[in-house]
Formats: structure tokens, C-alpha cells, sequence
């Protein structure tokens, strides 16, 4: 790719509680995208961002916004009305994904494990009295559970729970970050990162990233901290369980009508059963974030993968 070609706009930062992971995905993502000779741009998310796309439209976007809005479909909207082509998927399939109740009830619904779950609004879980409604979530799921935001991700607002007693406390990190929260069987087991690019010929997936944090929950210190996770590329599973953990990467891609590139979260059970937690639909592209580490294990580089996602993207457009 050439300078030629036109300007390309990559879209990090915003006002999400990912603001600084989004601005070091943007970063990285722009200088492998400079290091194929393209003409890029770095901007973010703020009142200076329409008029300046106005005054000078590039010839492509890549969002590369985390939380919301940039995964949420509202930016993908803005980019749609004005005009102009973008990598990534669009705002329909981004709403289906970043609700995770939503997204795993339509995966769910393909035929793909997924953990049993309960999503608990903030004004029900006041209004109908927190004691009771735990009671019950606990005697219906059973314990340990995973608790997190309904919206978001990074794991901001996750806590997993094996004391009954925890559960609380669990729910109100939760709803610091969103108005409902999510409580689901926790699966015990491996827990691995799938990444899917679809550069033309369709979805395919990349190696399996296993996660193996340091203090055994990949938090948000887990997944940006260097040194505090380390990964095996590809995952340290039998073939079949490996390619079974790529079909459902895939099939969760297309169930979603995902575009582009995805990331799937999955965990393994003592028996080799792949569960599918959630979808990524704007992978972390930081120095310790899975989708670079799977585009390496594949001999690809990241730059020339984002290059023939942003010309696929204007072909499209």
C-alpha cells in the first residue's frame, strides 16, 4: 500500500473507561499500517472530529475505539451518514455483539455452549430486594459464578465469585460500569482468545491464544500489564479441541454478521468443551493484547492484514 492510495484515519481514545487501551491499540495499529508506506492519521474521539472530517474526508477509517461508543454501533452510524468507508463491523452486527446477553442468546441459538446466565438490571435488583434476588441467582446457577457489566469490556467490573457472600460486593463493581449486570456459571477450565480476519475470502481463524494470568483472573492489570499473562501460541489443547475452538470463532463471526476481524473469548471444561463467553468486535491491538500475538503465530503482519482490511473496506464502500 502506498501513500497514493489516500489518508487513513485511525479512530483511538473517547471518554470510555478504555481510553488508554484504545489510544495504544490506535497507536500500534498506525505505525504497522506507516511501515507498509501508508498515509495515516491518528485522531480521537471529540468535538473536533466532524468538522475536521468535513474540511478533509480520508480515504478510509479504522475505528479502533473500545467500550462504547466505538463498539456499541454508534460511531459506525456517524461514519455511515457521512459518507465514508471504515474497517470493522457494521452498527446492526456492533449491537448485536456488544450486548452480551443479546450476542450469546443468538449464539446460543446456533447450537454453541454457552454458560447459563441471569442479567440483572440495577433498578430491579434495588426495587425487588438484592438479598432475595442473590438468594435465588445462587440456588439457580449454582456457585462459582462470573459477574460483569452487560456492556464493556477489558474485564472492568468483572469479579468471579465462589462465596455466596461475595456476591454483592461483585454486583456493585459491576454496575459502576453499566445500568445491568451479568451473572453467569462460571466454567472452570482454559481459557483462550480466538481471533477471525475475513480479508476477502471469508472468515477464517487465526491460532488459538491461550491466557494463563499470573494472579488466575485475566482482569484488566492481567491484560495490559506486561509480564503479568503468559500466552501459548497456539494453545496448549489437542488438535480437535483447537479446531473446534476455531469453528466456533467463525460460526460466532457469522451468526453476528460480523465484518472484517473478530475476537472470541472462549474457556475450555476439564472434558475438552469449548463455552463461549463473548465477542470482540474492536480487538485490543496493544503490545500484550491476543490479535497481534494470533496475526504473528500465523506469519502475517499486522500491518499488511490492516492494509488489506482498509482496501477491502473502501471496495465495499
Amino acid at each position: 500500500m502506498t501513500s497514493s492510495n489516500g489518508r487513513i484515519l485511525v479512530l483511538a481514545g473517547g471518554l470510555s473507561p478504555e481510553r488508554d487501551v484504545s489510544i495504544r491499540s490506535g497507536r500500534r495499529v498506525a505505525e504497522a499500517l506507516r511501515l507498509t508506506g501508508a498515509d495515516v492519521e491518528v485522531r480521537d474521539l471529540d468535538a473536533a472530529l466532524l468538522p475536521a472530517l468535513a474540511a478533509d474526508r480520508p480515504w478510509c477509517v479504522v475505528p479502533l475505539l473500545h467500550g462504547a461508543p466505538g463498539e456499541d454501533g454508534a460511531i459506525r452510524d456517524v461514519l455511515e451518514s457521512l459518507g465514508l468507508a471504515y474497517v470493522g463491523s457494521g452498527p446492526s452486527a456492533c449491537r448485536r455483539a456488544f450486548d452480551k446477553p443479546v450476542s450469546s442468546s443468538l449464539v446460543r441459538a446456533a447450537g454453541i455452549a454457552v454458560p447459563d446466565s441471569v442479567a440483572l438490571p440495577h433498578s430491579t435488583f434495588r426495587e425487588l430486594g438484592a438479598s432475595y434476588i442473590l438468594d435465588a441467582v445462587v440456588s439457580h446457577l449454582g456457585l462459582p459464578l462470573m459477574v460483569k457489566p452487560t456492556r464493556g469490556g477489558s474485564s472492568l467490573g468483572a469479579t468471579a465469585v465462589r462465596d455466596a457472600g461475595d456476591l454483592p460486593s461483585a454486583m456493585v463493581a459491576a454496575y459502576a460500569y453499566g445500568d445491568i449486570a451479568l451473572v453467569e456459571r462460571f466454567v472452570e477450565g482454559t481459557e483462550v482468545a480466538v481471533s477471525v480476519v475475513d480479508d476477502g475470502d471469508g472468515p477464517r481463524a487465526l491460532p488459538v491464544v491461550e491466557v494463563v494470568p499470573d494472579g488466575g483472573f485475566y482482569d484488566y492489570g492481567a491484560r495490559y500489564t506486561a509480564g503479568a499473562t503468559e500466552f501459548f501460541t497456539p494453545a496448549r489443547l489437542g488438535d480437535d479441541v483447537l479446531a473446534a475452538c476455531a469453528d466456533i470463532a467463525v460460526r460466532v463471526h457469522s451468526t453476528l454478521g460480523l465484518r472484517d476481524w473478530s475476537r472470541s473469548d472462549l474457556i475450555v471444561d476439564a472434558q475438552g468443551v469449548p463455552w463461549f463467553l463473548e465477542v470482540n468486535v474492536a480487538p485490543g491491538m496493544t503490545e500484550t493484547s491476543t490479535y497481534p500475538q494470533a496475526i504473528a503465530a500465523a506469519g502475517l503482519d499486522l500491518g499488511a492484514v490492516t492494509a488489506a482490511l482498509v482496501e477491502l473496506a473502501v471496495a465495499r464502500h
